[in-house]
């Protein structure tokens, strides 16, 4: 009898089969959140740059179009539009416009305002229209819903209670005269 427990140890010891599964076991979870990862930045790298493009894009037409006054809903139409990958953009995004004394240099505010979506409606803290020759400085912040953890990049992305993080894109020009 105790021969044939030592011979079933010793082949248990000895066989490999399944000597996989445990190792696979273990790099699988790691390998499936480096994959969701790096979609999610990509994702966040696409939304980003098409926020930063389609300022850009805005900005120039305000620089180009002497004399002409657009509204906030028009800047916010003309971002959403020229950035067509961004889902929910009008309902996402929120500007600010604030008129800049390069004479009296005062910095803006670091937390730029964002949608509130526990909020009905999101006062407007900053957009006012600059005169001839002033500088101006344009904010847009979009929020959206990463769809993994890995969206919030470890804590370093802005998030709000209801977990969207937001994307930030600055601009400044200065007003053409008319």
């Amino acid at each position: 009898m105790i021969g044939f427990l030592k011979n079933s140890v010793r082949h248990f010891l000895r066989d490999d089969d399944g000597s996989m599964v445990v190792p696979f076991a273990l790099w699988t979870p790691l390998f499936i959140g480096l994959m969701v990862s790096s979609i999610e930045m990509g994702t966040l790298t696409i939304r980003h740059s098409a926020l930063e493009r389609a300022m850009d894009q805005t900005v120039r037409e305000l620089r180009l179009g002497t004399g002409t006054h657009y509204s906030h809903a028009e800047l916010k139409d003309m971002i959403c539009e020229k950035a067509g990958v961004l889902p929910n953009c009008a309902g996402m995004l929120h500007l600010e416009m604030i008129k800049m004394d390069m004479r009296a240099f005062n910095e803006p505010d670091y937390l730029p305002d964002c949608v509130d979506l526990a909020e009905e409606a999101t006062p407007q803290r900053n957009f006012q229209y600059g005169a001839s020759n002033e500088v101006m400085f344009l904010r847009a912040c979009y929020k959206y819903d990463p769809f993994s953890p890995a969206g919030y990049l470890g804590g370093s992305m802005m998030a709000d209670d209801e977990g969207n993080v937001a994307l930030i894109a600055t601009s400044a020009f200065v007003q053409e005269p008319s």
